[in-house]
């Protein structure tokens, strides 16, 4: 892993016989009708639906505690990605049909779940579940077909999606012959998921990825098999230490899986997607939701501080970049937040950063603030109460800021504030003349799609706040933290 670059600056009367008459027939009626729906109307079905570098007066290894001790077996026998050792008695579960098979309805995922004899033939990315004889007219109405077809990757209708293996979930008989044999049988149920989307940007390795399968998996407790499809060892390696929150067993490399089929009680194909950075606790087993992924998250990378303040100065942390987006004007930031009190630390993690190392440092902070960019995700490293300050780039970027950061932020239990880009503030100013559609009309740009819009606004422009505006918003941010919570 490459070293990253971190820098310091110094929620009535009676009725008459006709009438009763009239009432005796409907009664006897209704009577009637009730004998004919119990005799043959049965009941529905209910279907629960960096390089950092370091400024000559930082000595940030004294500054930044080492991570807590890992119980963990050895880590460098869990660093590679190895086949799993799991045993146990195959148990045949008959499959329920009292729920759908496969979810394919969802705008961002794709999830199948199978309970009973369940087999997984990863060289042919295929999921075989036995049912029970005649199960198939027991099952609702949409779910009696034989075959599903998802990709199990949550960037669903992307054209990432061509890059991610498509796996097939199908039915078959007791005796069918193309059932493979159980050649290794695991007491504890698989959640297959891919990574061959866009990891490798932190912001997709945890919306993508890292969140959705939490949601699929933390119901298991760590007795759960994970199975990589796509997979990229670097990345795996990468974000182990989150996996073996997930899971006590060894990761399976799907691509290269030397067992015929794996047989379990229970697998989850496609792990589901709630929101951006986001998971909606209404829709989990037992009703765990962002405050658990982050408690995973602090104990994944040995993070100390659960809440913001208990320092003797609050401290505020800049996301640098270096190539878009950046900030043209950092030393000064740096120097007017520390005459507000701050201690001001800036970091520039990038793709071979070593997550942790950035986690510890960030997990230090009071306020983040940063350009809206990937850097930004390294909030969920933040201390409960914390401040991130997103900076929005000059572009007609609210709606994109919104999705990506400011709502996820809410639901971390973090304050959030945002800064806006004046067109004088933001390097286009100087490439483009005053009239110009990408300086007027930022919407003309959107309409050309995505690529246009990327290109002018996020890789082509570095920005300079105005320091006595940003000064307001970082004062802003101070009366946010935590009341006497400083020594």
């Amino acid at each position: 892993m490459k070293p990253f670059r971190i820098s310091t600056f110094g929620r009535h009367e009676p009725k008459k016989m006709g009438s009763f008459l009239v009432i005796v027939c409907v009664a006897l009626s209704l009577t009637a009708l009730s004998l004919i729906k119990t005799r043959f109307c049965s009941a529905p079905n209910v279907v629960k639906v960096p390089q950092i570098s370091v400024s000559e007066n930082l000595k940030i290894a004294a500054e930044v505690e080492p991570p807590l001790e890992d119980d963990d077996e050895d880590d460098a026998d869990n660093a590679n990605i190895v086949n799993a050792n799991a045993k146990g008695e195959h148990r045949v579960v008959q499959v329920s049909a009292a729920k759908p098979i496969c979810v394919t309805t969802g705008k961002r995922s794709d999830t199948c779940e199978v309970d009973g004899d369940v087999r997984v033939h990863a060289n042919s990315t295929t999921i075989f579940f036995v049912r029970r004889q005649s199960s198939s007219s027991s099952l609702p109405s949409n779910q009696q077909q034989q075959e599903w077809r998802i990709r199990p990757y949550a960037r669903k209708g992307s054209m990432v999606q061509a890059h991610v293996k498509e796996w097939t979930v199908k039915m078959v008989d007791p005796g069918d012959a193309s059932l493979p044999a159980c050649t290794k049988t695991h007491a504890v149920p698989a959640v297959v998921f891919s990574v061959g989307g866009f990891t490798g940007n932190l912001f997709h390795d945890f919306t993508d990825v890292l969140v959705p399968l939490f949601v699929s998996a933390h119901q298991f407790g760590g007795e759960v098999q994970l199975l990589v499809s796509d997979t990229k060892p670097w990345w795996v390696g990468k974000f182990l230490p989150v996996l073996k929150q997930l899971s006590r067993h060894k990761i399976v490399d799907a691509d290269n899986d030397e067992e015929g089929a794996r047989c379990f009680p229970r697998a989850v194909l496609g792990p589901a997607f709630h929101k951006e950075i986001g998971v909606d606790a209404s829709l989990t087993p037992g009703g765990y939701g962002m405050a658990e992924f982050r408690e995973a998250m602090a104990r994944a990378f040995g993070l100390r501080r659960r809440t913001a303040g208990g320092t003797a100065r609050p401290r505020l942390l800049i996301i640098s970049r270096r190539h878009s987006r950046a900030f043209l004007n950092e030393r000064g930031m740096g120097e007017m937040a520390r005459s507000l009190g701050y201690e001001v630390v800036a970091v520039e993690p990038d793709a071979g950063t070593e997550v942790g190392k950035v986690a510890r440092v960030v997990n230090t902070a009071d306020v983040m603030v940063g350009v809206h960019g990937a850097g930004l995700t390294n909030m969920v490293f933040l201390p409960e109460g914390a401040v991130v300050v997103q900076v929005i780039p000059l572009g007609g970027l609210e709606w994109l800021a919104r999705d990506s950061f400011r709502e996820p932020a809410g639901g971390m239990g973090l304050k959030y504030l945002e800064y806006r880009i004046r067109e004088e503030e933001s390097s286009l100013a100087e490439q483009y003349p005053g009239d110009h559609p990408v300086l007027r009309n930022p919407m003309a740009v959107h309409q050309q799609g995505w690529g246009a819009l990327k290109s002018v606004y996020l890789d082509n422009q570095n920005v300079r706040p105005h320091l006595s505006r940003l000064r307001k918003t970082l004062l802003e941010a101070r009366q946010l933290l935590p009341p006497n919570n400083f020594r």
